[in-house]
């Protein structure tokens, strides 16, 4: 005849946290969030390093001015950062705020052009994406145009070629240094030919301005790259460069298919185009009011 099985004896645990830890260390598995009450820890204290994958401390990371202190990987900074770093404190002074685009083409992708416009002037808190004035750099008088990355990836349309363009010719009437600070994608598609155009716009002002005899250190960041490549950027009488930015005009992926061939180790990046020759120093962002205020003074201007 079959033996009777023993019912199974059930033991009911109050459930008490010390419970709960020993039964998650018995097996192996975590708290899940119900069971535990540990402390949140507040986001955005912390970050990672692209180039190093080091975990960072956000504060002294921009206390560092936004330098991986482990790697010394420059994190792309907006506008305002780029104007307060540069400048004096408290020397800089905006112009030409409230020049906004236009939407001559009607352009609509996923989203209307109008609507792409009005969520990047919500997020950034301006008109479009170069932020330009007057200001000083260890007391040497300037124009500086800094591209904010953030606001349609820097890309330079009508309101961008308009307000270089004025820089441009405020340096040559003033007789002050230009600095231009380049962040870009290239040349807004969203406005087509107008935007193309301002190539030849910018261009014309910079022979304008040496006509002059001004003065224009282009500084370019990461990235920078299209059409403001092929314009502005790369018309400075001094052009210095960020470590290990990326400038150029089309991808590396592009120029790889259309070659045919293997890019070199770098490709793209300052410390490869200062070797190439196409720019004069890579300058870590520490030193770069150091050494403008530098240049400025060695060339008289």
């Amino acid at each position: 005849m079959p033996v009777d099985q023993p019912k199974p004896v059930v033991v009911k645990v109050p459930n008490t946290e010390q419970n709960r830890s020993n039964s998650a260390l018995i097996t192996g598995r975590p708290l899940n969030s119900e069971d535990s009450r540990r402390s949140d820890i507040p986001e955005g204290l912390w970050m990672r390093c692209p180039a190093c994958e080091t975990m960072l401390y956000r504060k002294n990371v921009e206390q560092n001015l936004r330098v991986c202190p482990d790697c010394d990987h420059h994190f792309r900074i907006g506008a305002e950062d780029r104007a307060q770093q540069l400048c004096d404190p408290g020397s800089f002074e905006p112009i030409w705020q409230n020049i906004a685009p236009k939407d001559p083409l009607h352009f609509t992708d996923i989203k209307p052009y109008k609507q792409r416009i009005l969520e990047d002037q919500s997020k950034t808190g301006r008109k479009d994406a170069l932020l330009c004035g007057k200001g000083y750099i260890q007391g040497r008088g300037v124009i500086l145009a800094c591209m904010d990355f953030n606001f349609r990836g820097g890309s330079m349309g009508s309101v961008v070629g308009e307000k270089i363009t004025r820089c441009a010719h405020l340096a040559a009437e003033t007789n002050l240094p230009l600095i231009t600070a380049s962040a870009s994608g290239g040349a807004r598609m969203q406005e087509g030919i107008l935007a193309v155009m301002q190539m030849a716009k910018t261009a014309a002002a910079m022979a304008k301005l040496d006509d002059a005899g001004g003065l224009h250190i282009s500084l370019l960041t990461d990235p920078t790259t299209g059409g403001v490549t092929a314009s502005f950027a790369m018309l400075g009488d001094i052009i210095i460069a960020e470590p290990k930015a990326e400038i150029g005009f089309a991808g590396a992926i592009v120029i790889a298919n259309t070659v045919r061939q293997e890019l070199p180790e770098g490709f793209q990046r300052s410390e490869h185009l200062m070797e190439k020759g196409f720019i004069d120093r890579v300058i870590h962002r520490r030193d770069l009011r150091s050494e403008i205020s530098r240049i400025i003074d060695y060339t008289g201007k």
